[in-house]
């Protein structure tokens, strides 16, 4: 019996220590709840202009809940219920108001599935001070640098940290010169941004930058217009910005020297894809498949880690309170397992969580970064995205 309970917790990523749990009846008289929110914004899908996936508008709510099962087997065992109430704002509702009527006061903690702009506005609100937000959606780096909040702990990885990926990936394949298009989109200006800051950290050349102007009708064929855009001098990768996916899927095979794709299509950095199964995510590919019915996308990804980093923090500080959560997951001590072979930890300078980035194609993993290397003095996970002497982040921690 004890040796199929084990078993249990190990599929479930659970730390062993909790068998001395196994038989306290008596806990169950002073459990406590740690009462969770999650908090979005439904959105409008994106114009079909190729051959995208299909929209899926509950991003990220089936794999918080399954954290929030996983995390309730924990509490089984140290006395403590975690609970979840999902909270929709319309497309056009203010998040403000009904964040003020049925968060603030409510819950200390919030998963938050929003564009940068609303987290903001929600993180500056006076009743948001004494709570924690999980961004799990927005990866915009001023988020976590000059707008950076104490009250944000950014799950979703920044751009940077994604175009960092890429960039080791490139220079152990010795791909340094690249050709970079960049969309209209104020989010591919972004990405295009990280992508140049990349190049340069990693010492890569960018031969060129050029705006895709083109649009599309449908059923016309986009084979003369890339050839002849994408005719320049001798290069080795083509890199796109192009997060919203106006034309960048147009891209490959259609270039006029035979070259890879890289950035937002082609081979992507992300923080979790339906390929990977190393280190026990196949089993979570499976969990996560048979209660949705769908893949799990990096929304459901991020979710899942913020209820599962809270459960940690519970279980480590035996509290549901506030202050002593935050302080254990900012500190040296907490380490969440994510299914990617590290260890994964919050930066205290910035609340960003330290993880590793899978670089795929869209039906394989390529590679999995940090890429062999590229070294930190205190953890290569380090290596991406903006490091403590190059943060622009300065909110004091707990």
């Amino acid at each position: 019996m004890r040796s199929t309970k084990k078993c249990l917790l190990a599929v479930l990523g659970l730390p062993l220590f909790l068998l001395s749990f196994w038989h306290a009846p008596a806990l169950a008289k002073t459990r406590k709840t740690l009462k969770i929110a999650y908090f979005s914004q439904d959105s409008i899908a994106a114009p079909a202009l190729s051959n995208p996936d299909p929209f899926i508008p509950d991003k990220g709510i089936p794999g918080t809940q399954l954290g929030i099962d996983d995390t309730n087997t924990t509490g089984q065992f140290t006395g403590q219920t975690f609970t979840l109430k999902t909270i929709a704002v319309a497309v056009n509702g203010d998040a403000q108001q009904v964040f003020l009527e049925q968060v603030a006061g409510k819950f200390d903690f919030v998963v938050a599935n929003v564009p940068a702009d609303t987290l903001l506005k929600l993180a500056d609100l006076p009743a948001a001070k004494k709570m924690l937000l999980f961004n799990i959606a927005s990866s915009d780096d001023v988020l976590r640098n000059q707008e950076c909040r104490s009250n944000i702990l950014h799950v979703a990885p920044s751009r940077s940290m994604r175009t960092d990926a890429l960039a080791q990936y490139m220079v152990q394949k010795r791909w340094s010169k690249w050709l970079l298009v960049v969309g209209q989109q104020p989010e591919d200006r972004l990405f295009a941004e990280a992508l140049k800051k990349s190049a340069k950290r990693y010492h890569l050349e960018i031969i060129d930058e050029r705006v895709w102007e083109h649009s599309y009708e449908a059923g016309r064929s986009a084979q003369s217009d890339v050839a002849v855009f994408t005719q320049a001098d001798e290069y080795d990768l083509l890199v796109v910005a192009d997060e919203r996916g106006a034309f960048g899927e147009y891209l490959d095979y259609r270039t006029w020297l035979p070259r890879p794709v890289m950035g937002t299509q082609g081979l992507i950095a992300t923080s979790w894809h339906r390929t990977h199964e190393q280190w026990g995510a196949i089993q979570m590919q499976n969990r996560f498949k048979e209660k949705a019915k769908r893949w799990m996308e990096e929304q459901d990804y991020a979710g899942y880690l913020a209820v599962r980093a809270l459960g940690e923090a519970a279980t480590r500080t035996q509290s549901t309170e506030l202050a002593p959560i935050k302080t254990y997951l900012l500190g040296e001590q907490f380490a969440l397992q994510g299914y990617k072979g590290n260890p994964l930890s919050f930066r205290p300078w910035d609340g960003q969580l330290r993880q590793p980035l899978l670089l795929a194609a869209p039906r394989s993993l390529v590679a999995v970064a940090p890429i062999e290397g590229f070294l930190h003095p205190k953890t290569e996970l380090d290596t991406l995205g903006h490091d403590q002497p190059e943060s622009q982040c300065h909110w004091e921690n707990p």
